[in-house]
């Protein structure tokens, strides 16, 4: 049986992304999301409009998509409640936030060079997409989220999670991403069948 409810969180499980930007003066923001997708060399990003990161990300129209695997859970959550605005827009301040200049320094993360990009790859993310800002959408007001399509121009994968003998495969059983499941983190579990699917991609690599 179904029951019709208006739920506090609409917030199904997406993987978690620590994007990377650089602030005016320079320096390196870092901040934890999870409404993205992907499709073919693209990504959807959901943000709030007023963020630091969309601050930066259309002024310098790059950044770098780092996703964490469930093993660095304690350093994305420590990056919860901190914001790089400075003062603290008013909404965040009433929730918590505070304003934090060295969010590396503070979730224990390290960054590290990109090859395209000037904004900072996160070393210890197995995952970092480097992205060029293409456009973002609104939506309706009096919303100040926006949907943000970014270009991914490179992307760095850890060799573990590489498929043996399969050039550019990344191997799904290995691939342990952070989950945010309605405001809970979550990691994956076990394949349960396999997919029809990936036989064509799989195919395709043998001579990649």
């Amino acid at each position: 049986m179904h029951k019709t409810i208006d739920p506090n969180i609409l917030y199904f499980g997406t993987p978690v992304v620590l994007i990377s930007t650089l602030n005016e003066d320079g320096s390196a923001n870092l901040a934890p999301m999870s409404s993205a997708w992907w499709l073919n060399q693209s990504c959807m990003l959901g943000m709030s409009s007023k963020s630091q990161t969309m601050l930066n990300l259309q002024r310098e129209h790059e950044c770098v998509l780092n996703l964490p695997s469930s093993n660095l859970v304690s350093s994305v959550d420590r990056l919860a409640l901190l914001t790089g605005r400075n003062p603290v827009p008013e909404a965040k301040e009433e929730m918590g936030y505070r304003y934090e200049p060295d969010k590396f320094g503070t979730c224990g993360l390290t960054s590290g060079s990109a090859d395209l990009v000037k904004a900072p790859l996160v070393k210890e993310c197995p995952v970092q997409l480097e992205a060029q800002f293409v456009k973002s959408h609104s939506f309706e007001e009096p919303s100040s989220l926006v949907a943000t399509e970014v270009k991914i121009l490179r992307v760095h994968i850890e060799e573990e999670l590489l498929m043996g003998g399969k050039k550019n495969y990344i191997n799904p059983e290995e691939w342990r991403p952070l989950i945010m499941n309605f405001c809970e983190f979550f990691s994956l579990g076990s394949k349960i069948h396999p997919s029809r699917l990936a036989k064509p991609f799989m195919d395709a690599n043998y001579n990649n």
